[in-house]
């Protein structure tokens, strides 16, 4: 048994298998606690399964008194494969350990949306109230999970008016002071010396960490919070069917003011879905407003209203007007164009209009407005050319030679996921001349293999006979579930040859 217990201490399967078969009890136990519910609790995917096929029962209790549980003890980690194995061999999913906690309450109050998702694919109750007496939705809209309160509206959980009621509370609240007084009311009169608050990004949201510290700077009493409460909102009235107002959700999106989280791109799905002139109006007004972050919301919404693309066009060529300044890049090959190193991402009201404004007219896909994405190919910001080069792909009309200058340069950006898109905006030229053929050779050797893909598909398109062994090599090379190999077999279409494409077809990975 202490072979075993050391195995999984070391997450060593190995050691686990030879363990159990030199005779090691998968029930065994160590200072109380059952193998199964330490190799859960340590994340042990893998020791687990070994534990559960060789006899371990998941439903068994751990502890000196019995009462914790496997299942739970993953849930508390968001361990959400350790929790699959357990459910895959019979864990119950609303089975209850020490003071009335399931796995599903564990994971809603800790915010870990994939292991909830699970539970709940597994038949967990989403209205099982929790030992506190709170009801799920309710408990996972305090949490501020977005995540959490998506996962149980798509099962149905009920108590919506209570769930919103609770989002709505906490909106605009400052999550670190409301959690340091929380913590310091419960320090049982301990003086506190300092309060350490981290901002965490994940989840499509952020959390807000808050530590207590001793004198001597260890860590004391912490705790965190997620603060996507206006997302919930959001999701909770379209769950009752409430109209909220424009400018409600402009304003939980703006009090955001990142494009890229939950309470934003909540705001802008919920009016983009609304698709109706009155949605158009308030976003083409937007984009008017001297506000940049304001400007790029508008700019998002007309981007993503179906149906509005022909209206929506015109207003944003004339948003992208007045936000880009930046030049075009070099167009042709040169030291400039090689060393210029991408900016890291910098949120911020300045950028977002020129990113959101690129980003809509490429959800557009109006050959209109490949000026103005030239015009915004020069921008300091990686994430911007990004767009630009995505949003030209298919779009550029045939013989366009400053477009095509534009899209060589891309290619040989300093960022991979600029030359990726670059890339494909080149395979997807309805040219086929010597200098588009040139440029996808020259990026068959890119050290990153999605562009080297690309490259290789736009030259299959073009019937280029350099394109054979390049999409073999992506084939048998590349990584068995990567982007890249997906992109070789959809490039497969374009050999004409039978012979080549079945031998191309059968080309195994060669390594796993």
């Amino acid at each position: 048994m202490s072979t075993l217990f050391d195995a999984i201490r070391d997450g060593d399967e190995d050691g686990a298998v030879q363990a159990l078969r030199d005779g090691a009890d998968p029930e065994g136990r160590e200072d109380e606690e059952t193998a199964l519910y330490r190799a859960a609790v340590g994340n042990e995917a893998g020791i687990v399964r070994v534990l559960l096929a060789a006899g371990a029962d998941p439903g068994r209790g751990s502890g000196a008194e019995g009462d914790d549980l496997p299942l739970c003890g993953a849930a508390v980690g968001g361990h959400t494969e350790v929790v699959r194995a357990l459910l895959a061999a019979g864990a119950a999913p609303d089975q209850e350990e020490a003071y009335g906690f399931t796995a599903l309450a564990w994971a809603l109050r800790l915010g870990h949306t994939d292991t909830a998702r699970l539970l709940l694919e597994y038949g967990a109750d989403p209205d099982r109230r929790g030992p506190d007496g709170i009801l799920p939705l309710v408990a996972a809209a305090r949490r501020g999970s977005t995540g959490c309160v998506r996962a149980l509206l798509d099962h149905g959980a009920n108590s919506r008016e209570a769930a919103l009621r609770e989002a709505r509370r906490w909106i605009g609240v400052d999550m670190a002071a409301e959690l340091r007084r929380g913590l310091v009311a419960g320090n049982e009169g301990g003086q506190t010396y300092e309060a350490v608050v981290r901002r965490v990004r994940e989840d499509g949201g952020v959390t807000v960490v808050v530590e207590l510290l001793r004198e001597d700077g260890a860590p004391g009493r912490g705790d965190d919070r997620q603060t996507g409460h206006a997302a919930i909102a959001t999701l909770v009235e379209a769950a009752l069917g409430l109209h909220t107002s424009h400018e409600e959700l402009a304003a939980r999106a703006l009090r955001c003011g990142d494009p890229e989280l939950d309470d934003w791109t909540t705001a802008v799905a919920e009016l983009a879905g609304r698709a109706d002139e009155e949605t158009f109006v308030a976003a083409a007004a937007w984009c008017a407003y001297r506000d940049p972050l304001r400007r790029a919301l508008g700019a998002r919404v007309l981007g993503a209203l179906p149906g509005f693309a022909p209206s929506a066009v015109p207003v944003l060529r004339r948003l992208a007007a007045e936000v880009t300044v930046a030049a075009p890049p070099p167009r042709e090959p040169g030291p400039a164009a090689l060393r210029r190193v991408p900016s890291a991402r910098e949120p911020g009201p300045a950028r977002e209009p020129v990113l959101s404004v690129v980003s809509a007219l490429g959800e557009c896909g109006d050959p209109a407005a490949v000026p103005e994405l030239l015009a915004a190919a020069g921008h300091p910001d990686a994430a911007v050319r990004r767009a630009v080069a995505g949003a030209l792909a298919g779009i550029v009309p045939a013989g366009h030679p400053e477009a095509l200058g534009v899209l060589l340069a891309l290619s040989r950006d300093g960022d991979a996921r600029v030359r990726d898109w670059a890339t494909l905006a080149l395979a997807e030229l309805p040219d086929d001349t010597p200098l588009v053929r040139e440029g996808l050779a020259e990026r068959l050797g890119d050290t990153d293999p999605e562009t080297a893909a690309e490259a290789a598909r736009g030259l299959a398109i073009r019937q280029d006979p350099r394109a054979v062994d390049a999409l073999a090599s992506a084939l048998a090379d590349g990584d068995p579930e990567g982007a890249a190999r997906e992109t070789a077999l959809a490039a497969l279409e374009y050999v004409h040859d039978p012979r080549v494409r079945t031998r191309l077809e059968w080309t195994s990975p060669r390594r796993a």
